[in-house]
């Protein structure tokens, strides 16, 4: 049996940062890996995609070269080289996080855990004890019940992140952050881009106005959004040069509609990574939901935790990275203030959005006493100077005391902003104290600075 402090399972930005701080503060560590590590996030989620998000900004650049007097006599897409430098920076990544599991206080173990009781841990034929258990599996893609998902071409955002070729038409299942991030990206390698959405809107973490705000600009890049759709099956047809490709067949107020593509994303969400883990034999509550826990992240079951994806509360990585945090403290004793609801969020869309804290929706539909102050990209000198007009800020604002309740956005580095706003939001700063903080000129900062001056 090989005891520790503190086990981890899974080594994703709640596990390995967990690791670390724990190991920084005087525990022994052993954190458990089924697959890579880094995890999701960094093998095939945040980390590929925003680099594939970065090639195509660079695209968008050259297209738009005349803007800034530059004549660029045509250029190629070396999709090869893209996909190679993906890989070399997720290589470069997961190498450095290899490394951290190596520091003193850390056993790294590769294999897959699965509890045999509420204290012990069996990667094949060894076992594990410890003081505490962290559950930091993450999440995979979830399909929807649908016809047609095992046919070639039918593919998941890991499957996607590994294409060797730019589809000629992509069709995309879900207008959530991972289908409007690979929607933004493929229109830019020069897909024809289709999303079907069942919801009216896009991604419903955003305000709706900024969702679609959002929405018409990547259109007016030509995406084709197909809204309030259901998809019902995904079948094949044969071109008349004898080419085989795949139809989604959807329904649309009633009416069965079909679009042609050679790939399809599905993007309709994440569920929590469980299976297999013995969750019934250590007798941890659980549903499809993920693992049930309180405001600790703690099971059901004292000294095992779960965090990130697979509590099903908040899938980002930087939630999981400061639950890990928190539940670390948590077993040393140690009182943190870290804040749970001021929780940022961003989507690397060209444009790209963010937001933290409430949406206007959510504001209006709990009649809570609130203003709504609005600040424009256009007007801004630095977003006019870089030809990034498209932009809008929306800040919600507590009127019984002018404190910012939440803020969500749009535009050139609005992901940059919404950080500004959330570290306000922490603090608990007013308005009024928003209007003393001195802003740099000329940046697109200052649109939020004029909203409340």
């Amino acid at each position: 049996m090989n005891k520790s402090n503190l086990i981890i399972i899974g080594s994703g930005p709640g596990g390995y940062r967990a690791a670390e701080y724990a190991a920084k503060n005087g525990l022994t560590v052993t954190v458990i890996e089924a697959h890579e590590a880094g995890g999701t996030c960094l093998n095939c989620g945040c980390i590929p995609t925003k680099t594939l998000c970065r090639n195509a900004e660079a695209i968008e650049t050259l297209a738009n070269a005349e803007t800034f007097g530059i004549n660029v006599n045509g250029f190629q897409l070396n999709f090869n080289k893209v996909i190679e430098r993906k890989r070399e920076v997720v290589e470069k990544l997961r190498s450095g996080i290899e490394t951290l599991m190596q520091m003193p206080g850390i056993t790294f173990v590769r294999g897959f855990a699965h509890f045999t009781d509420a204290k012990t841990i069996a990667v094949g034929d060894e076992t594990y004890t410890a003081d505490n258990i962290i559950i930091a599996t993450g999440s995979s893609s979830k399909c929807p019940p649908i016809e047609g998902l095992t046919l070639p071409g039918v593919v998941d955002s890991t499957q996607l992140l590994d294409i060797d070729h730019i589809p000629e038409n992509l069709c995309i299942i879900g207008a959530g952050v991972i289908g409007m991030e690979f929607a933004s990206i493929f229109n830019s390698f020069g897909s024809k881009v289709t999303v079907i959405e069942f919801m009216k809107e896009c991604l419903p973490v955003l305000d709706s106005d900024i969702a679609k705000r959002l929405r018409q600009t990547i259109g007016k890049r030509g995406v084709e959004f197909t809204m309030q759709s259901a998809v019902k099956s995904i079948t094949t047809s044969t071109t008349e040069d004898g080419k085989q490709q795949l139809v989604v067949n959807y329904e649309k107020k009633g009416k069965p509609q079909q679009v042609n593509a050679d790939t399809v994303l599905i993007a309709t969400g994440r569920k929590p990574n469980t299976d297999g883990l013995g969750l019934e034999l250590a007798g941890i509550e659980h549903s499809t939901k993920g693992i049930a826990v309180d405001d600790n992240f703690r099971t059901n079951i004292n000294n095992v935790y779960a965090i990130g994806d697979v509590n099903g509360r908040c899938m980002l990585a930087h939630a999981a990275t400061f639950q890990g945090m928190h539940v670390v403290n948590h077993i040393l004793g140690h009182e943190d203030n870290i804040k749970f609801d001021i929780m940022p969020s961003a989507i690397f869309t060209y444009p790209e959005a963010a937001s933290v804290g409430a949406s206007e929706d959510i504001l209006k539909a709990e009649n809570k006493e609130y203003v709504c102050k609005k600040g424009y990209y256009r007007a801004n000198g630095k977003a006019v100077a870089m030809d990034e007009t498209e932009g809008l800020i929306k800040l919600m604002i507590d009127t019984s005391d002018n404190k910012i309740i939440g803020c969500h956005a749009f535009g050139a580095h609005s992901s940059d902003i919404i950080q500004e706003v959330a570290a306000l939001m922490n603090t608990g700063v007013t308005t009024d104290a928003l209007a003393n903080i001195i802003h740099t000129h000329p940046t697109l900062s200052e649109v939020l600075h004029e909203i409340v001056c």
